[in-house]
């Protein structure tokens, strides 16, 4: 089979690499000429765990391509996938103008039949905008060429996202012809051989069903922050309650860690723009609106322990940052609590130190010399007031508290992610704050 995919950023590019992996000819395509160049150099542009060797050895082996020039990968394909963003417009709503550009492209350069597949994240009706799209240019051109629009969303976890495609848990195509049907199942059946499911459905249900997954673990997300902010008023250990809740199958241990909130570049994105669906469609989701009140708010919740711990005054204080990515095993800082925590502090004139293994160069870009950055974790403690645990990376999880406590200058440990057993720490001397387990 013969691939192209449109886009290569986070999706498009993991999608490209996976596909070329079992031996598929892969071009990706990008508007951004520096990031091709790149790309034909062997830079990868993300911080992702093994999709770099699989991207050269791809690459090397001539079965992975990558170009700007959309019309000279189009001739011979069989499927093309639309990876491109959909960043939320300011009401809230998926912004479709590089999905639209790409279909419009596909439409003037198509010479025979194939399937246009969005991978991007895209709302309920996107396929068929997609399709008129398509069939406008070539009316411009006076020709008839048959073509389907597939919907097959991405389910990848960022730090993990090689093996999701790799062996997915489900795999989930939104078809409208049998023809579309029969070229993605022979696509995904080296991903099947192992009882990965390919589950066939309309495409409105496709699209649905991608959005309606994120808003879920969102949900869940939210759901167990808010029972760890009642838990901390309670007298409650929100552990203990996770423990118990989580032994039940009806809800399952998933999701339901409690923290400061979610980040990156799906949930919130995927909630705010299934909230604007819903309004465009006359109806109101009051859950997910809860949902995204409740993590803006616990994204400033070390910050108010911190305001609280200090009696309300952070100006001259140095706060040690231990995590900026959203998450582990990226340098995704899209919506990270992080920025939440850096801009509070600072405007309490307090000075922030910060180190990541992976995410220093995303944060300078993203937010320049707003914070110090040190060349280790130990180095941010040093004359710290505090350290604030924001991203719960491996390395973190087991310093040399002997060291932590020497370095700062007070004897306090802000758990954004409930890395750390209580009663350790303070046997250590600390005095220990974390998320669901702390009376006000």
């Amino acid at each position: 089979m013969k691939i192209t995919v449109v886009g290569t950023g986070y999706v498009g590019l993991v999608t490209g690499a996976c596909l070329s992996e079992v031996g598929i000819d892969v071009s990706c395509i990008d508007i951004d000429k520096k990031k091709i160049d790149n790309l034909n150099q062997g830079i990868i542009p993300i911080w992702e765990p093994g999709l770099e060797p699989m991207v050269k050895r791809n690459f090397e082996a001539n079965r992975l391509h990558f170009s700007t020039d959309l019309s000279s990968a189009i001739d011979g394909v069989d499927v093309i996938f639309g990876a491109v963003g959909t960043p939320p417009d300011e009401d809230g709503s998926a912004d479709l103008q590089y999905v639209l550009n790409v279909a419009r492209e596909v439409g003037r350069n198509m010479n025979d039949y194939l399937v246009m597949v969005t991978k991007s994240t895209v709302p309920v009706g996107t396929a068929e905008k997609v399709r008129q799209a398509i069939q406008e240019e070539l009316d411009k051109r006076g020709v008839e060429i048959p073509f389907d629009v597939a919907s097959n969303p991405e389910f990848l976890k960022e730090g993990d996202a090689v093996n999701d495609f790799l062996k997915p848990d489900r795999i989930v195509v939104g078809v409208e012809s049998n023809r579309a049907r029969d070229i993605m199942a022979r696509l995904y059946k080296p991903f099947t051989l192992n009882g990965h499911p390919v589950i066939f459905m309309d495409v409105p249900s496709a699209e649905m069903t991608k959005y309606a997954a994120n808003s879920m673990l969102a949900t869940k997300i939210s759901f167990m922050n808010d029972i760890a902010n009642l838990c901390e008023i309670m007298g409650a250990d929100v552990n203990m309650v996770r423990k118990g809740i989580g032994s039940d199958s009806r809800i399952g241990s998933k999701f339901i860690y409690p923290g400061i909130g979610y980040g990156g570049s799906c949930f919130p994105k995927d909630v705010k723009a299934l909230i604007k669906t819903a309004e465009d469609n006359g109806y109101s989701l009051r859950i997910l609106k809860a949902v995204e009140e409740v993590n803006e708010s616990q994204k400033s919740r070390l910050f108010y322990k911190a305001m609280q711990y200090f009696g309300s005054d952070l100006k001259g204080k140095t706060i040690a940052l231990w995590g900026l990515s959203f998450k582990p095993k990226t340098d995704d800082m899209r919506e990270a609590p992080a920025l939440v925590l850096i801009d509070k502090l600072i405007a309490e004139g307090a000075k922030v130190k910060a180190y990541d293994p992976v995410a220093m160069e995303e944060s300078k870009r993203r937010i320049g010399d707003k914070v110090e950055y040190t060349e280790d974790m130990y180095g941010a403690l040093v004359d710290a007031d505090a350290l604030m645990l924001v991203t719960e990376w491996p390395e973190f999880r087991m310093p040399n508290f002997d060291v932590v406590k020497k370095l700062l200058n007070t004897a306090v440990i802000f758990d954004g992610r409930n890395l750390y057993e209580r009663e350790f720490i303070e046997d250590k001397g600390f005095d220990y704050f974390n998320i669901g387990t702390n009376k006000k």
